[in-house]
């Protein structure tokens, strides 16, 4: 393998420091996952209404929509690394908030004050600025493995953490992780190059550009529908493994399985499409398989092995549309703007977020699994179909080819 197609020591550190960061943030989200229900319903005033835990469970999403523009748009101005630090403090006051929380509400708010650091964007553009095209969809791989390893690690500890030192202390944990997240970026990640640090391009116009941008546009709504089917399902999912007799502290039997083997078999779907040219088949044929398994699932809630072969199929073309996605719109963003697309597409993202786990809790509450079924299968549909018209930004050319054409 030539130089040009490994990643430099300082795009491989950037990479593993930046997903480290997203693995550190994103472990305080899933983690509450199989034991918040449970533990709203025994000790929160008015946990008992599903529907509110949803919103508890996506509230970060909302706040985080909201604040994702201004924060790609100020890492645009003022540099990435600042405004990560800032959302990294405030992601930890809301988790202390959180933990002292009595009622639903309470937590809801922590929820809430832990979505006004959203970082996503500029986190994102940062990696962008620090690794070339051609590797851009090996490191957006990497964050993407990183986040499904630390669900299938959250899954695996979080019934142990909550009988160790209970909801309110993995909320104190959670803050305390975002805090020594500060230090991971201040040493791994290196600093932008100066002429991407210093910028004084990031205007109205730049922004304007990036909403009229019809091909950012259906990327955005795909991981709006993304976003929202992965927190529907997971409103739905543990619910169903308990109804089918598994406990609570055993589920983590079937998300580490699924897990591992979803990421064995995404690694050939992100080869065939970064080397053989092929990423809009592969993004079109995820999108179809989550789909397929959207229409196949109601006659997969009969046992447990059915709903892991369920969520094999569902997490091995999440992983592939997670790692995809981000990588189209840093090439398809303006380069004097791409703080401010990126924070489009992560405003977007955590919209899906809370939509989905208000609407899972929500139709499951009124109507059952086949409610959850019926919204994420209309949400993937409208996505394929938005997804037909998307094209693939050209290849990054190496400097031998580029020098060729301008002769």
């Amino acid at each position: 393998m030539s130089a040009v197609d490994r990643m430099s020591p300082a795009e491989l550190r950037a990479s593993l420091g930046l997903a480290g960061l997203f693995g550190l943030r994103m472990f305080g989200m899933f983690v509450i996952l199989p034991v918040f229900a449970i533990y709203a319903g025994e000790h929160l005033a008015g946990g008992n209404n599903l529907a509110l835990v949803g919103v508890a469970i996506g509230a970060y999403g909302f706040t985080q929509a909201i604040l994702q523009i201004p924060f790609g748009w100020l890492s645009d101005r003022y540099g990435r690394k600042p405004v990560i630090y800032c959302g990294l403090v405030a992601f930890a006051v809301g988790s202390f908030v959180a933990a002292l929380g009595g009622s639903i509400y309470v937590v809801i708010f922590g929820r809430m004050l832990q979505g006004v650091g959203a970082i996503s964007a500029a986190v994102i553009a940062l990696l962008a600025d620090l690794t070339r095209d051609r590797h851009r969809v090996k490191a957006m791989a990497m964050i993407g493995s990183t986040i499904g390893a630390t669900f299938a690690v959250s899954l695996v500890v979080s019934p142990w953490l909550n009988g160790l030192i209970g909801v309110p202390g993995i909320f104190v944990l959670t803050g305390v992780l975002a805090l020594a997240a500060i230090g991971i970026v201040h040493v791994l990640v290196p600093d932008p190059p100066s002429r991407i640090a210093a910028r004084d391009g990031a205007d109205a116009a730049g922004f304007g550009a990036v909403l009229r941008n019809a091909q950012l546009a259906r990327l955005n709504f795909g991981i709006l529908a993304l976003q929202a089917v992965l927190m529907a399902q997971f409103v739905l999912v543990p619910l169903a493994l308990r109804q089918v007799g598994l406990a609570v502290d055993h589920h983590w039997q079937v998300y580490l399985p699924v897990m591992f083997g979803s990421f064995v078999l995404m690694l050939p779907a992100i080869l065939i499409a970064e080397r053989r040219g092929r990423i809009r088949a592969v993004f079109l044929g995820s999108i179809l398989l989550l789909l397929c398994g959207q229409f196949a699932m109601p006659w997969l809630l009969g046992g447990v092995r059915e709903i892991a072969l369920f969520l094999l199929i569902f997490f091995t073309a999440f992983n592939v549309l997670e790692a995809l996605l981000p990588s189209l719109v840093s090439k398809l963003a303006p380069a004097s703007a791409k703080g401010s697309a990126i924070g489009v597409y992560s405003s977007v993202q955590f919209l899906g977020t809370f939509i989905g786990a208000a609407s899972g809790g929500f139709l499951y509450q009124h109507f059952g699994p086949r409610g959850v079924f019926a919204f994420d299968a209309v949400m993937l549909a409208a996505w394929w179909l938005v997804a037909l018209g998307m094209r693939v930004p050209e290849p990054e050319m190496q400097p031998a080819a580029r020098a060729t054409i301008e002769r």
